[in-house]
C-alpha cells in the first residue's frame, strides 16, 4: 500500500504511549500502527505549505518567497521577545498576530536531552513539550501575551539552557531531573513585569514514546541527497522517525516534501 501527500509535522494525542498520526491528503495514519514494519519513503516533488506551487522549499515548510512573506513565519515566531501586537504595532497582519500573540502563554522547563527553557501558547501544552521529545516538563509561568512569555524566556536563558541536542535526545542519553527545584530556583530570574504570572503549585508532566530500539548513533536522512531510502521502524520520539539501521527522518524539518509512503 502507497500513500503520498505533502509532509506537515506529525499530529499527537498524548496517551499512555502517546500516538503519532500523518496526514498524507486523503489518508491519515496511525504511525504507531507501522512500528515493527518495513516502510518505503520516497522524495516525489516540492509543495509549499503557503502558495502550495512547486517550489523548492526554503525554511518551515514555506518556499523562499513565502517565508518571508506570510504571517505565519514572522521573526516573532522563532523570537517571541519580538512580538508586538500587545502595542498595536503590525509585522506583517495585525489581524493574525493579535490571533497568535495575544493568547495566553507558558514558559516552560522540558527535559529531553537536558533542562531547557521555552515558550508555547497555552493551548499547544503538552503538544510542544512532544515535539521535542521531552520525556517530563513543567509550566513555570503563565502570561497573558507573548512577548511576556518572549521576554521572559530570555531572562531565564542566561541560566539554563534553550536548545536540545537532537543526538543526545534520540539516543535517550537523558537523566531525570528535579524540575520542581530548577523553577524553584529560576524564580529569582523572572522579569519583574512577568513575576506575577509565577506558577507555585504544580506538578511535572512525564511523557512516554513508542520506542522499541534507541539508535547509538543516529544518522540523519536526508530526502533530497536520498529520495528513496527503506527500513525497518523501530521507534517515534519528538518528530522523528527511527529506523533499525539507526537512520532517523525528522518530519517537521522536512514540511513541504511531497512523499510517497510504501508499506
Amino acid at each position: 500500500m502507497t500513500y503520498q501527500g505533502v509532509l506537515k509535522k506529525m499530529m499527537t494525542e498524548n496517551a499512555e504511549q502517546i500516538q503519532y498520526y500523518l496526514d498524507m491528503n486523503s489518508d491519515f495514519l496511525n504511525v504507531n500502527q507501522l512500528l515493527n514494519k518495513e516502510i518505503s519513503i520516497s522524495f516525489v516533488k516540492y509543495e509549499c505549505l503557503n502558495c502550495h506551487l512547486e517550489k523548492p522549499i526554503y525554511r518551515q515548510g514555506f518556499c523562499k518567497s513565502c517565508f518571508f512573506d506570510t504571517p505565519n513565519a514572522g521573526d516573532w515566531i522563532m523570537k517571541p521577545e519580538l512580538s508586538t501586537a500587545h502595542l498595536g504595532i503590525e509585522d506583517r497582519d495585525l489581524a493574525y498576530e493579535k490571533s497568535v500573540q495575544l493568547k495566553p502563554h507558558i514558559v516552560y522547563l522540558a527535559n529531553s536531552s537536558n533542562v531547557k527553557v521555552g515558550v508555547t501558547r497555552k493551548q499547544q501544552v503538552p503538544t510542544r513539550w512532544i515535539d521535542q521529545g521531552a520525556h517530563e516538563a513543567i509550566e513555570i509561568v503563565e502570561v497573558p501575551n507573548r512577548y511576556l512569555a518572549g521576554i521572559t524566556e530570555v531572562a531565564l536563558k542566561e541560566y539554563v539552557g534553550d536548545k536540545t541536542n537532537w543526538r543526545k535526545m534520540l539516543k535517550n542519553d537523558i537523566e531525570d531531573e528535579n524540575l520542581i527545584a530548577w523553577r524553584e530556583k529560576l524564580k529569582k530570574f523572572i522579569p519583574d513585569e512577568a513575576k506575577e504570572y509565577f506558577i507555585e503549585n504544580n506538578s511535572e508532566t512525564h511523557l512516554n514514546f513508542p520506542v522499541i530500539k534507541y539508535p547509538v548513533k543516529p544518522k540523519s536522512l536526508n530526502l533530497i541527497k536520498t529520495p528513496n531510502y527503506t527500513g525497518k521502524l523501530v521507534g517515534i520520539k519528538g518528530q522523528y522517525l527511527i529506523f533499525e539501521d539507526e537512520t532517523v527522518f525528522n518530519v517537521r524539518a522536512n514540511e513541504g516534501l511531497v512523499v510517497a509512503i510504501t508499506i
